[in-house]
């Protein structure tokens, strides 16, 4: 209940409890916080109790904790056998890879030693390369259109 409370926070919280009720008065402040959550839980308990009994013997193994979606979610995926054999083929993709393979492909890296190292020539003349950036034109090619120009 209260995991992601640091220890600087909770002697945080001590100095305002005694700084606010005071050293007399701490002590009988905490039994009382403490006895009513005693009688919260045991009326959550006699609640869940109830509900089981009204259930009845079909609902021994119910757990409350599967009312909420993503639990309820998980356990039917989890028992469905379907459902094993597709987590089991996602679980061969790797998805970072590929997606580093892209992003590199898309930055101009080489990823594998099956992207050639220099542009291939057809019809005599050397192919640019469209994954790089080009900074200037070439010297026989047209520059785009600048706003500037007109």
């Amino acid at each position: 209940m209260f995991s992601d409370i640091g220890a600087l926070e909770l002697v945080t919280l001590v100095v305002l409890a005694v700084l606010i009720f005071g050293p007399e008065k701490l002590p009988k402040m905490i039994q009382d916080v403490s006895r009513f959550i005693r009688k919260i839980r045991e009326f959550s308990d006699s609640a869940k109790a109830d509900i089981r009994s009204e259930l009845g013997p079909e609902f021994k193994d119910f757990e409350f904790e599967d009312l909420n979606p993503k639990n309820f979610i998980r356990k039917q995926l989890a028992e469905n056998e379907d459902f094993k054999e597709l987590n089991e083929l996602r679980s061969s993709f790797d998805l970072k890879k590929e997606m580093n393979e892209v992003a590199d492909a898309v930055h101009g890296r080489e990823t594998a030693p099956a992207v050639p190292a220099a542009p291939t020539a057809v019809n005599g003349s050397a192919q640019p390369d469209l994954l790089k950036k080009q900074d200037k034109p070439d010297a026989g090619e047209r520059p785009p259109y600048d706003s500037d120009a007109t």
